[in-house]
């Protein structure tokens, strides 16, 4: 008989997700056996490390109940985000919280409201203690403020880490100061509503989750809970889990060793590791091995286990797999293209599906990616990139849309250029529905005439004048003319009486792009984000700002939108990915974060720069002070040694990790020279020499 909690731990790809379902099932029917039927009422709690897991999770278990048992499935912050909003009320009444429906601000929100409370004190610290700037000293202490909710460790809490952590600073005071700032930003936020990711869980465990009357609801809504890849939650998630587990509630965790994708980042490993003490009955844990991969068949060949060792003690590798091949060159645009033609090689001929294919990189910069695409993309074969993360001014759309709001408010004049407009110009004048192939009305060269010789720059309101201000403009042609004083006189009209900027995008939108009906769909998801991330801001607007001041500010505030978008802060990802665009058909492009936490597999991969350190350590993947707030860490202090121990055990998670993601061949490209012109010496450099070329 299973007992009340099971944990099933394993390596990468050995069935977990699997498991618990079957271990659920298995519950399940011994409970119908015993006559103790579950209440239909309350619901399966389904938790996972991202939104990608969630859903695949979701979907499992739907399809093995036959949709029989109500499912809630969640992230861990997530979960906190819902229950948060959901019980406000509660919170309002016991922390006299004034009565505001909450608003969730997004990070980039964030950065700016936060930048603009703490000017006065950023103007007498010295920030430069622990950031290189002013934007990274803000967004390290807002990073601080959510580390520290993550953790359950209280804001007051902080100075005394980061000293025992770091070191005392210079003057003594700089950490004081972070925590008064977050204290201050928290204060500020929950007196007008406003909820970041940080506030929001600090609010459910330390106020709500305690709560009586919240905890009986809680009691009241679960019977099961089911957690996947507990190694990448938050410490707050085993306060979860085991409140659950007390109310009496039956559960199943998952847990792999290899994983930790988001540690550096929010997770706490470590301490979802102590819900494992928690399964105490026969049979309650359960060991799983990873599935044996073809690549590793030659029972002569190094094992995975043995190409760890040999990479984190560098020494001569006796014999890799045959299927291990290297790509050697020169420079970094040289190893760039020749990975390119290798991947497009295999696929031309006709054994390999570009879908079989992952390029993975340490980091991929825009030179990186946009080399590797062109090249894809004049052989006409499908390139996916996976959550690029791309800025949604990229899309040119976006583009011609902020500049037309520059255009038409008044004393935005500074925010609009030549090449601006002439950009809008080719966007903005094709006819929709499209001709096949669709072609602008107004070309490159078109539109940079007209934008030299028909814009009229101006600080309180530019212009476009008629076409025939050119003085060759029978050139121009009667198409390009046509299109032209369709989007002046449109813009004429526009400035005439100026609408609320939200109605002005959407009035654009639907004038030029025909509400996106004839758009690829990541051009329309674009268009999408534009206007949610617009609706949001000015939302935040009103909420921050009195009548008079938000009335009086209108083109400021629609500056700020503008110039807060071409810093390129705010990305669009289409989103649902699969139904319309299947990643299965394309050759994936990611990052070594990306894709692990998307849990793939693929038959080919191409390991991108692996002559560089950048595979051993963190690098982004690391937030500031994320170390010294892990449950084990706490008040030591972090040394040299701590960070080279925990690259070294990042790097094997690495290893271990995507060597069980491909099964067919592995390719190891490298340069001798990294992108600034220095040798590469990176750890893997051990497995290159170890193989033949490709």
């Amino acid at each position: 008989m299973l007992g009340r909690a099971i944990w099933i731990e394993g390596g990468t790809r050995s069935g977990k997700t699997e498991a618990l379902v079957s271990q659920f099932c298995q519950w399940l029917e011994e409970r119908i056996v015993l006559g103790k039927h579950s209440n239909q009422e309350r619901k399966i709690l389904v938790l996972a490390g991202n939104d990608d897991s969630k859903r695949d999770f979701g979907q499992r278990l739907a399809a093995k109940t036959q949709g029989k048992y109500p499912i809630s499935a969640k992230t861990t912050i997530g979960f906190i985000q819902d229950e948060v909003l959901l019980f406000y009320p509660l919170l309002i009444q016991k922390l006299k919280l004034p009565a505001h429906f909450p608003l969730r601000l997004r990070p980039e929100t964030e950065q700016e409201l936060a930048t603009k409370l703490w000017q006065p004190a950023l103007e007498r610290l010295n920030w430069r203690e622990i950031a290189p700037s002013e934007y990274r000293f803000v967004r390290r202490i807002l990073d601080l403020l959510q580390l520290a909710a993550y953790s359950c460790t209280p804001l007051e809490s902080l100075p005394e880490i980061l000293t025992q952590g770091f070191g005392a600073s210079e003057d003594g005071e700089i950490y004081a100061c972070v925590e008064s700032l977050a204290a201050e930003w928290r204060d500020w936020c929950l007196d007008r509503g406003l909820l970041t990711y940080g506030i929001m869980t600090e609010l459910y465990w330390r106020h709500l989750l305690p709560h009586p009357k919240y905890q009986r609801q809680l009691r009241d809504r679960y019977w099961t809970v089911l957690a996947d890849d507990v190694d990448d939650y938050p410490a707050v998630g085993r306060q979860i889990c085991e409140f659950l587990l007390d109310s009496g509630v039956w559960g199943a965790f998952s847990y792999n060793p290899d994983g930790m994708v988001r540690l550096g980042l929010s997770a706490d490993p470590d301490c979802l590791l102590g819900v494992k003490s928690r399964c105490t009955g026969i049979d309650s844990i359960v060991y799983l091995d990873s599935m044996p991969t073809p690549l590793f068949a030659d029972r002569h060949a190094a094992s995975i286990d043995a190409i760890v060792r040999a990479v984190l003690n560098p020494g001569n590798i006796a014999s890799l797999p045959k299927s291990i091949k290297s790509i050697e060159t020169r420079t970094r645009g040289e190893m760039l293209k020749r990975t390119a033609e290798k991947a497009i090689e295999l696929i031309n001929s006709g054994k390999v599906a570009p879908g079989e294919i992952a390029l993975i990189a340490p980091g991929l910069d825009a030179i990186s990616r946009a080399t590797i695409t062109d090249i894809f993309a004049r052989e006409k074969l499908p390139i996916a990139s996976l959550n690029a993360q791309l800025a949604l001014t990229s899309d040119p759309g976006v583009r011609a849309l902020l500049t037309l709001m520059a255009l038409i408010y008044p004393n935005l004049g500074q925010l609009t250029s030549r090449d601006e407009v002439a950009d809008l110009l080719v966007t903005l004048s094709p006819i929709y529905p499209p001709q096949t192939p669709m072609i602008a009305e107004i070309d490159p060269v078109r539109a940079g005439l007209l934008a030299d010789y028909c814009y009229a720059p101006s600080l309180s309101q530019p212009r476009l004048l008629p076409y025939t201000n050119f003085p060759r403009w029978d050139r121009l042609g009667a198409s390009a003319t046509k299109a032209y004083e369709r989007i002046r006189l449109w813009v004429e009209r526009m400035q005439q009486h100026p609408p609320s900027p939200l109605h002005l995008l959407n009035e654009a939108i639907g004038y030029f792009f025909q509400q996106g009906s004839y758009l690829p769909f990541d051009r329309l998801s674009a268009l999408r984000e534009l206007m949610e991330t617009a609706q949001h801001y000015w939302q935040v607007a009103e909420r921050t700002h009195s009548t008079a001041e938000y009335l009086e500010s209108t083109h400021q505030i629609t500056g700020r939108f503008i110039v807060l978008l071409r810093q390129g802060t705010i990305s669009a990802n289409p989103y649902p990915v699969s139904p319309l665009q299947p990643q299965d058909r394309a050759v994936t492009l990611s990052n070594i974060f990306q894709y692990r936490a998307s849990k793939r597999s693929h038959p080919y991969h191409f390991w991108l720069d692996v002559g560089s350190p950048l595979w051993a350590e963190g690098g982004a993947a690391t937030l500031y002070g994320a170390n010294l707030l892990l449950e084990s860490r706490s008040g030591k202090v972090w040394t040299e040694a701590d960070t080279q121990s925990s690259n070294e055990l990042r790097l094997e998670r690495i290893l271990r990790d995507l060597l069980h993601r491909v099964t067919d061949r592995l390719y190891l490209c490298t340069s001798d020279l990294a992108i600034d012109g220095r040798e590469q010496m990176g750890a893997l450099l051990t497995m290159v020499h170890g193989v033949g070329g490709a």
